[in-house]
């Protein structure tokens, strides 16, 4: 399984537009800008304890969104199928093969959420 930091900004990618805009702007303050609870809680004028209680409820309704859509566990399967198909066409060495090159891209292409 994704180290937890991981998983909830995969979780957060796939199912972040789903977020009211006030839970998205929590989200990036805590999980991408990196600020403490206490220097979100300055910049919006409230308590440490109700940023902490805003933040804990985003990550549940991304994994409630997960539970229900599955959107992360089918990419993690595609991705690790990508990697097993690339390693059967394309052994060491031999990765020149326009079956490797279309692999390379598909892998590439799945790294790519939005």
């Amino acid at each position: 399984m994704l180290e937890e930091t991981t998983r909830i900004h995969l979780m957060y990618d796939m199912y972040g537009p789903l977020l009211k805009e006030r839970q998205r702007q929590y989200f990036e303050l805590y999980y991408r800008d990196d600020l403490s609870l206490g220097e979100i809680a300055e910049l919006q004028n409230i308590s440490r304890q109700a940023v902490f209680e805003q933040v804990k409820r985003v990550a549940k309704m991304l994994e409630e969104y997960e539970s229900k859509l599955g959107l992360l566990g089918r990419y993690e399967k595609r991705q690790a199928l990508l990697v097993e198909l690339k390693e059967e066409l394309c052994p060491t060495g031999s990765g020149d093969s326009r079956a490797c090159e279309i692999t390379r891209k598909l892998l590439a292409l799945e790294m790519e959420i939005d």
